[in-house]
């Protein structure tokens, strides 16, 4: 059996990828630095080895990574409210994992980017993603780097799917601005298929930008989710200054974190990705936005959501 490394597999893609491998196939250690999300992984594919490890904090991860054929890098910091949190989980944890593999040899590695490193935006998220690529690149890993955009599905926690659950909750949805900012979404299960692939595949040392394959108004992606689960809830756009006030009252008062300024910008960025022919590079039908939506609120796993939220 070949021994997979699965990093940040607690996450949104990590918990997908464990839907979809054959466990019968591998030997899977899958790492994550909060055991609650270990455990709902452990949940989904029963046959997996778990560690509880911040791969921010220098630790011994040489015998654990020993003998293994292909690592799976997927932790990443998407959201804080300070710079050092991005700094620990984008480049701290990323050096950690990358000295490892040289130390040991590893054959392939497949490493999780993001689109933002190509964005107009300039926030801690987009600098340190940036970052932690370019460690990849330099390292002597043989490696695969994988640039997605937002992403959605089932185990989201930190994007569409509390905008999904809120339709539930409320006839009205505040909306920075407009609404007519670009997304490029692309179905988190697209992604975990690519990457089922490449544990199998020689590394060539490459950059794809995995993009979706729609160009969706914000406005008109919600209108898609409120159309899916027929709902007749109303969009209230509000100023972006007016918006940002709201947010941080929000989460003075409820002691949540919400989205900053920053944030905020990067949303409504406008960017239009370059779309790579993934496709027919990795032999994979790209799933369109009202059937991903569609699959994920019908999907089991769904309510699971709620598990990694206490």
């Amino acid at each position: 059996m070949k021994k997979i490394i699965i990093t940040g597999a607690g996450g949104l893609l990590g918990l997908n990828l464990l839907t979809l491998i054959d466990s019968s196939k591998y030997k899977i250690i899958a790492i994550d630095k909060k055991i609650k999300n270990l455990y709902l992984a452990k949940l989904i594919n029963p046959n997996i080895e778990t560690k509880v490890i911040d791969l921010a904090k220098k630790s011994n991860l040489k015998e654990i990574f020993e003998g293994a054929e292909c690592v799976i890098q997927l932790q990443a910091q998407i959201s804080a409210h300070n710079s050092k949190p991005y700094i620990k989980n984008n480049i701290e944890s990323v050096k950690n994992v990358i000295n490892t593999c040289e130390e040991n040899k590893i054959p392939n590695l497949i490493h999780l980017s993001s689109s933002v490193v190509i964005s107009i935006s300039k926030d801690d998220y987009t600098k340190t993603k940036t970052k932690g690529e370019e460690i990849v690149k330099s390292s002597k890993c043989p490696h695969t780097i994988l640039r997605p955009p937002l992403m959605y599905g089932c185990f989201d926690i930190k994007h569409l799917d509390h905008i999904i659950k809120t339709f539930d909750k409320s006839l009205f949805i505040p909306l920075p601005g407009n609404g007519k900012y670009i997304r490029q979404p692309l179905y988190v299960r697209d992604m975990a298929k690519i990457i089922l692939g490449l544990i199998e595949r020689k590394p060539k040392n490459k950059i794809y930008n995995i993009i979706g394959k729609e160009n969706i108004y914000f406005i008109d992606l919600l209108k898609i989710i409120r159309k899916t689960k027929n709902k007749k809830t109303f969009f209230i756009k509000i100023p972006k200054p007016l918006f940002i006030l709201m947010l941080n009252i929000y989460s003075f008062i409820f002691k949540k974190k919400t989205l900053n300024s920053n944030q905020l910008k990067s949303l409504s960025a406008g960017d239009i990705f370059p779309v790579d022919d993934w496709e027919d590079e990795f032999n994979i039908k790209y799933t369109n936005f009202h059937q991903g939506i569609k699959e994920t609120i019908e999907s089991k796993y769904y309510n699971s959501t709620n598990l990694m939220e206490k």
